[in-house]
């Protein structure tokens, strides 16, 4: 029995096979820590949205094997959840604290990112219950005009001499908008109002400031402060525009031929006859669809790998289907039950996510459960 048959004997009635790689996210942390070692920067770990749709329960446990000891989620729950896996690991919650989460964050000893004077407030509020200093990371916003302390709220803050009465400053942090883009002017005009907030905000002095993303930490040591916050960087996604990805691919999507067809007369594929097949074309249907996260907007745009030849995605993505032009590939490999490859080596995330108009991280996030899930490596592999 050849691979592609035992992995096409795992899928049962599922549609797709997601294999994700836990060694490769591993060193792809190993790698960005290495290259933040030369800044004396610890290297931490985004772990929300479930670690970017790949599965937290697993991909936080190979990062803390790897040697991670800082992560970051968005919510409250995805902090509690983290806790339970990772006991002494430190995890900031970016959305931060209000009256009504503030002691959840407290008894899982979560360190929220305070985002405005409300929640500064309220987690003021919550230390005097505990009647101690209670750990924080301040957000300061330096030029993405979303979550974070504007100017004045930093001067004012300066100016109070209890402001931090009920706070055990961990951290200042900011957020880059265009980080990505190298040459972007932005990127210098956030870092200097990233300085000049920390010289406004004297505890910050002796915190663990952090400014860098993923594509922050290719900006060079200027930007990498204390701690450094990659996310999509860990699973593949390219951290830069147009220079080649230095991270290791750690995906690979693969969906299961259901049928294949040969059009013996000029016929449409799929709905709405966008696609027209002249005679002779052979299509295949594959049992992914946008209910599997596999985007609409691929209709019509996608390519696809079987065999090592590339072939379109034709037609409409449908809820459970896909439809492919497989004509160019050998009869026998283009059959019921073979896997066509989606995201692999030969077209990573990145390049689904130009097909789609969109960005990697969409793609990652978007993808469901209804495939069959299959971890390589991690700890006790």
């Amino acid at each position: 029995m050849s691979p592609s048959d035992e992995a096409t004997g795992a899928l049962g009635g599922a549609g797709g096979l997601l294999t994700i790689d836990l060694d490769a996210i591993a060193a792809n942390w190993r790698r960005l820590a290495s290259k933040l070692a030369e800044s004396g920067t610890e290297c931490g770990a985004v772990v929300k949205a479930d670690a970017y749709g790949l599965g937290v329960a697993r991909v936080a446990p190979a990062l803390w094997t790897a040697g991670c000891r800082s992560y970051f989620v968005a919510l409250l729950d995805e902090g509690s959840a983290l806790r339970t896996l990772l006991p002494e690991a430190r995890i900031y919650v970016f959305n931060g604290a209000d009256r009504a989460s503030a002691p959840a964050l407290a008894a899982s000893r979560l360190i929220p990112v305070l985002n405005h004077p409300g929640q500064l407030a309220d987690w003021n509020a919550e230390a005097r219950k505990h009647g101690k200093p209670l750990p924080a990371m301040i957000h300061v916003d330096t030029g993405m005009n979303r979550l974070g302390l504007a100017p004045a709220d930093v001067a004012d803050l300066a100016a109070r001499r209890d402001a931090f009465e009920g706070i055990h400053l961990a951290g200042v942090m900011s957020h880059l908008s265009c980080a990505e883009q190298t040459d972007h002017p932005l990127n210098r005009e956030q870092h200097t109002r990233f300085r000049d907030a920390l010289a406004a905000l004297a505890p910050a002095a002796t915190a663990r400031n952090s400014l860098a993303n993923s594509s922050g930490i290719f900006l060079g040591p200027d930007f990498h402060f204390d701690l450094a916050r990659p996310g999509a960087a860990l699973y593949g996604v390219a951290p830069q525009r147009g220079v080649p990805n230095p991270m290791a691919q750690v995906i690979r999507l693969q969906g299961k031929i259901l049928q294949t067809r040969v059009i013996d007369t000029p016929l449409t594929v799929g709905y709405g006859a966008t696609h027209r097949a002249e005679r002779g074309r052979r299509i295949a249907t594959v049992g992914v669809g946008y209910a599997d996260g596999y985007l609409r907007s691929l209709s019509g745009n996608a390519s696809a790998v079987l065999g090592g030849v590339r072939i379109p995605v034709v037609g409409r993505v449908s809820m459970d289907l896909i439809t492919v032009d497989v004509t160019d590939v050998p009869t026998h490999l283009a059959r019921p039950g073979a896997l066509v490859d989606l995201i692999s080596p030969d077209h990573p995330v990145d390049a689904l996510a130009d097909e789609a108009g969109t960005i990697a991280y969409e793609i990652l996030t978007a993808l469901g459960h209804r495939y069959v899930r299959r971890y390589l490596g991690g700890p006790g592999s």
